[in-house]
């Protein structure tokens, strides 16, 4: 059984060989907008340009099919079969959760108690974003030369890892705060297995500490003195209400494009996790691109673990997932497995068209899309999704420290764990 991992590397020569597509497209911009709100390129299409590697993007996609989706991935070594990605980082999480827990301190007891819910002991959730990103600060560490006594080299490397733990914190608080005015616009009841703020304190303050948690993440932010990592950052949360507003706003027509769908799972989960990878390379001074790789790399992570969700949802249960499942459908909202299923049974649009606040609708939803291949196609996609964050990886410079090699390693077992995950 051939893994992602060894996929990736058989191509490594060929992406290398496309690598001078980035010199022509110097600072990367945001996808487009979309035109006449119906046509834009999807995130796929944006990644197989960015990367020059078509040719290897459909040789890995129909390799990828064909080896499907598995609990357990196998790798080319013992010593990757034994990666666990957030071990590597184990101890800077903990140092990390705890100065979260301080930054969101407030004044007023009631908002004190609301800002730190989720940062609280035991309903931190996975960490997934902050794990990225301390992984990726360590795959693009470059080594200075140095004398045995040059003390001020060490300064330097303290200073900078302490900068890309402060964006591990900023796009946590991003990200939570993301969750707490999401839960209110869904009125969600639960989030990570227990009620959610909005249900246990009210709609109104959970509003205000989401508010508080993105004022926090700007101070923070601020402190970094860096303008284009700021505008960057800032441009995340422009996206989250973008895509959020477009979820809330869509017309018949966009409801069932499935570009529209991409374009809105880039805003409102990929971005966060895109910019801030490429915040760390800039941080540390990489070149244009590779913090390009850096940004794909986190673009695709997000979107396969965006697709991953849509499957949950209906293959999962409220226990397993810590919120409702079927919660998406229950809501209007329309993810990619359903999207799928209608391409194979175009009637399911009346379906769709006619929403779904009676259960029989549900249920003749999740007929059809039981005899689609709607759930296989979405985890395809995602796979395909997984197997282009694996090749930006792959196409960082030459490093061939251990830990650097370590991290990034563990960055590919990531794009693995998320397309294989059940939870």
């Amino acid at each position: 059984m051939m893994s992602v991992r060894g996929l990736t590397r058989v191509s490594r020569s060929a992406c290398a060989r496309c690598r001078w597509v980035y010199s022509s497209l110097g600072t990367y911009a945001d996808p487009p907008l979309l035109q006449n709100s119906s046509h834009f390129r999807s995130p796929v299409q944006a990644s197989q340009e960015v990367l020059g590697c078509r040719v290897i993007y459909s040789w890995v996609s129909s390799a990828l099919s064909s080896v499907g989706q598995q609990a357990h991935i196998q790798s080319s070594s013992a010593v990757e079969e034994q990666l666990d990605p957030f071990s590597l980082v184990a101890d800077e999480l903990s140092i990390l959760a705890n100065r979260l827990r301080s930054m969101v301190v407030a004044e007023v007891p009631k908002l004190a108690s609301a800002a730190e819910y989720f940062f609280k002991m035991g309903v931190e959730g996975k960490r997934f974003r902050p794990t990225v990103l301390l992984l990726m600060a360590t795959a693009l560490d470059v080594q200075m030369p140095r004398h045995p006594a040059d003390a001020a080299i060490d300064t330097l490397s303290t200073e900078l890892r302490s900068r890309q733990q402060c964006i591990a914190e900023i796009t946590e608080m991003i990200h939570v705060a993301s969750l707490l005015h999401d839960d209110v616009l869904d009125d969600a009841d639960t989030r990570r297995g227990i009620g959610s703020l909005n249900f246990v304190m009210g709609n109104k303050l959970a509003v205000l500490a989401g508010d508080f948690l993105l004022s926090r993440a700007c101070v923070a932010l601020a402190s970094l003195k860096n303008t284009e990592v700021v505008s960057l950052l800032a441009k995340v949360v422009e996206h989250l209400v973008t895509g959020e507003t477009m979820q809330m706003t869509t017309t018949s027509d966009q409801r069932c494009n499935m570009e529209y769908y991409m374009q809105k799972t880039y805003y409102k989960t990929a971005s966060l996790i895109s910019n801030s990878c490429k915040a760390i390379a800039l941080l540390a001074g990489q070149t244009a691109e590779v913090s390009i790789l850096a940004y794909e790399y986190g673009k695709n992570l997000g979107l396969a673990y965006q697709l991953i969700d849509d499957v949950l949802d209906f293959t999962g249960t409220s226990t397993s997932l810590g919120k409702g499942s079927l919660s998406d459908i229950r809501h209007g909202i329309i993810t990619a497995p359903i999207l799928f299923a209608m391409e194979e049974f175009p009637e399911l649009r009346t379906v769709v068209n006619e929403g779904f606040d009676s259960s029989a609708n549900v249920d003749r939803a999740l007929e059809y899309l039981g005899k689609s291949r709607g759930i296989q196609r979405t985890r395809e996609l995602a796979a395909k999704h997984a197997s282009l964050a694996s090749a930006a990886i792959d196409s960082f410079p030459e490093n061939n420290d251990e830990n650097v090699q370590r991290s990034r390693r563990a960055l590919v077992e990531l794009t693995h764990r998320v397309i294989t995950r059940t939870k």
